[in-house]
């Protein structure tokens, strides 16, 4: 067990789990400046002229006011983090990997075609005696 976590270690695995955690939160930090003082306000100046923003208020408590503006710039949040990691992350991988390699969609071949395609080579090769 310690023999494979070993292995894990010195794979760099880690190292690039790592960099890509802080790579994420500092891009998050930037989203949420981003939503915290652009989107926000906008959301808030639709809400009305309430102090509070974009929601209601249950009861005289202000514990009990329903945020919605906050839901809305959360899913803002997750909105512009998704594009971003599927534009700038995903897309450039998939298409490195259809033009450097990997295996086509599709293009699996099973064992028993393999072995025909074997054979089918072996059986053109010209033979010693020819």
């Amino acid at each position: 067990m310690l023999k494979g976590f070993k292995e894990f270690l010195l794979k760099g695995n880690v190292i690039d789990l790592a960099v890509a955690v802080v790579i994420g939160a500092a891009f998050t930090a930037i989203v949420t400046a981003f939503s915290d003082n652009i989107i926000n306000p906008l959301i808030a100046a639709l809400g009305g002229s309430e102090e509070m923003g974009f929601g209601f208020q249950l009861t005289d408590n202000p514990e009990t006011f329903v945020n919605i503006g906050a839901v809305i710039t959360a899913s803002i949040n997750f909105l512009i983090i998704a594009a971003v990691v599927y534009f700038v992350l995903i897309v450039p991988y998939n298409h490195a990997k259809e033009r450097f390699g990997g295996p086509k969609k599709g293009a699996e071949a099973t064992e028993t075609e393999l072995l025909a395609e074997i054979r089918d080579l072996l059986a053109d090769r010209p033979t010693a005696r020819d």
